[in-house]
């Protein structure tokens, strides 16, 4: 399996906290790929596996997703692939790193531990960025290794890696002269260099440093450049540095129509599922899509809408064509009010009646946002589009709104009380719809029998029949409680959002009550086999499971460690592959054994327990170094 390569080996406890900190501060989150679902997978998407890629890395498009190649990624895969050099102009959003990562994978030599692949970027943020790509489309490559090197973090978490080998090098201009004069890095075996978003590089003053270094570089590589705009400089380095290139112009016309309004939100992935929940207390609608990434979510996102009352269905290439046409059938004549889609299975699906499109999750460009919220919006209508995107993804939102030349609007989510009072007032209405009914008659000289015989006020009744009518299901909402004294880290959170995990001296050699405090709404309990025997601290959870599961630390409810294992409470909107993956990762030697927790009695006394809420830092997010899916931290 495939790593990312950001702190140097040492103790298995030694690995970083995740930290709550500004983009690009060392965040290295690893993107899990899928677990196989129940069902038979289909073949890789015939749009790919026509490129010429290797059987591996098709099955990783398949698994994070991909289904037709973006036209960047169907002119550049084989023009890279046959050894040619590419002078490519097209916008940032367009696909381009899959476009240059998937066939220089196929190309590299796991065997050599040096650097083969040179890719150089503006900003520290792409540079971490095309790491995690990197990564994640290597995940079915044993002992691969990519490192992001950027000025700001520290010599020391770049030397060690560079000093063990590393396949991958994804840095910035600066940093990587400063590595080169040092002699820390050693570029001999460079077969593939990419400029990425080389017009950036131009306007921050790089192109000078970019010279310097392609002029050391070894003379005999492949180089690919990459631009939203060739002028004259950019030409320039084209003509000194790349040798009789391929130019590919991918021209994205990209608009979205004016009956469209257009909204997001900043939601943590933990939040989505609540976020999109009061959105559709609040929201009149009348069909709705759901866009989602995979096909396994479009199924458990359905499920949990379900759940909730609301008419669901997934959509996703792998349901077959009758069970399509049956599904979409519902949705036309009102059986069906939402639908959960991948971005292929909805493309061309036009029905009248949808009003909304929710981008549960970001789409993989700007071209696939205008196809998603074109689905609504259609035959001069008005539609809605709701973008969720969390804090990691605001780089992209800016980019939608650049490209599309639109200014989305921010929402707020209704309140607690704002939806109370929306439940309210349909209870409200359902009553007064219901008087008109004929049938009431009946009902109501039953209601004067009952009220001769019963020792009651009509008002008493009238509630009785409401609570007879509403059932089990709680008329209003909750606000989900704050959090105790003691499960708040004590001295608070900094202005980073870091906290530090609450032992008192008291707890330390109690054990806890493993039911007294229940995991909070939207949570679930999970037993990992490592505990305070083992030298496990909080960090060590929250590294592992941030980096394993692309979570933000906050994101990671509340944890207690025993003698020989730990709970961890989790988001239970979360993807089922993340748990497969969490099944193998090590922290303290130990593998994690993730499972659910039934509050089983643990096999050796003097554990202790300290609550958390929401977040712990305490070191840099996405610094470790572990076998993805085989992590060790």
């Amino acid at each position: 399996m495939s790593e990312i390569e950001s702190i140097p080996e040492s103790d298995p406890c030694q690995a970083a906290v995740p930290e709550s900190g500004p983009p690009g501060s060392q965040e290295i989150t690893p993107v899990a790929p899928p677990a196989p679902s129940d069902e038979a997978e289909p073949e890789a998407p015939s749009g790919f596996a026509s490129l010429g890629l290797s059987a591996s890395i098709l099955e990783v498009i398949r698994e994070v997703g991909y289904e037709v190649p973006s036209p960047i990624q169907e002119r550049t895969i084989p023009s890279l692939l046959a050894g040619r050099d590419v002078l490519g102009q097209a916008q940032t959003g367009t696909g381009k790193t899959a476009a240059f990562a998937l066939p220089i994978l196929d190309r590299i030599d796991l065997e050599l531990r040096a650097p083969q692949v040179l890719v150089l970027v503006p900003t520290r943020e792409l540079a971490i960025q095309v790491a995690e790509a990197f990564q994640r489309y290597a995940s079915h490559l044993d002992d691969f290794h990519v490192l992001p090197i950027y000025g700001g973090q520290a010599y020391p978490i770049q030397l060690r890696p560079l000093a063990r080998g590393v396949h991958v090098v994804v840095g910035t201009p600066g940093r990587l002269m400063d590595h080169m004069r040092r002699g820390t890095i050693n570029l001999d075996n460079l077969g593939h260099i990419v400029l990425d978003e080389a017009d950036e590089m131009l306007r921050m003053g790089f192109l000078e440093d970019v010279n310097w270094i392609l002029e050391r570089a070894p003379k005999e590589r492949q180089v690919a450049l990459f631009s939203a705009t060739l002028p004259s400089a950019i030409r320039s380095i084209a003509r000194d540095h790349l040798n009789d290139p391929e130019e590919i112009r991918v021209q994205v016309r990209v608009s979205a129509a004016e009956t469209i309004r257009q909204r997001f939100q900043i939601v943590s992935g933990r939040n989505k599922l609540d976020a999109l929940t009061r959105l559709l207390e609040v929201e009149v609608f009348d069909g709705m899509i759901v866009f989602v990434r995979t096909k396994i979510q479009t199924a458990e996102l359905s499920e949990k809408l379900e759940a909730r009352g609301l008419a669901s269905a997934p959509l996703n290439g792998d349901i077959p064509q009758k069970q399509r046409e049956a599904t979409i059938d519902r949705l036309k004549k009102g059986r069906l009010d939402i639908l959960v889609a991948t971005d292929v299975a909805a493309r061309g699906l036009d029905v009248e009646r949808v009003s909304h499109v929710i981008n549960f999750d970001m789409p993989i460009d700007t071209e696939a946002y205008v196809h998603r919220i074109g689905r609504t919006g259609r035959a001069g209508r008005l539609g809605e589009a709701v973008l969720f995107v969390t804090p990691r993804e605001k780089r992209m939102l800016r980019l939608i709104e650049r490209v599309t030349d639109a200014r989305l609007e921010e929402l707020t989510l209704p309140t607690t009380d704002e939806i109370n009072a929306q439940r309210i007032a349909r209870f409200k209405a359902r009553i007064q719809e219901t008087l008109s009914d004929e049938r009431v008659a009946f009902f109501s000289k039953l209601m004067e029998e009952f009220l001769a015989e019963a020792d009651a006020s009509p008002q008493m009744v009238c509630a009785a029949l409401a609570l007879m009518a509403q059932g089990d299901q709680p008329l209003l909402v909750q606000d989900r409680p704050e959090p105790s004294r003691d499960e708040r880290p004590e001295g608070g959170r900094d202005d980073r959002g870091q906290g530090e995990f609450h032992r008192g001296d008291s707890q330390r050699h109690a054990r806890p009550e493993r039911g007294d405090q229940p995991p909070e709404a939207g949570m679930e309990r999970y037993r990992l086999e490592v505990g305070r025997k083992h030298g496990v601290q909080p960090g060590h959870i929250v590294g592992a499971i941030a980096n394993e599961a692309e979570l933000d630390g906050r994101e990671i409810g509340r944890i207690n460690i025993f003698e020989f294992f730990t709970t961890v409470d989790l988001p239970e909107a979360m993807p089922r592959e993340i748990f497969s993956l969490l099944q193998t990762t090590e922290v303290c030697g130990q593998k994690l054994r993730l499972s659910k927790d039934r509050g089983r009695p643990e096999r050796h006394s003097g554990g202790f327990g300290g609550g958390r809420r929401g977040g712990f830092g305490g070191g840099r997010r996405g610094s470790f170094r572990g076998r993805r899916g085989r992590g060790r931290y």
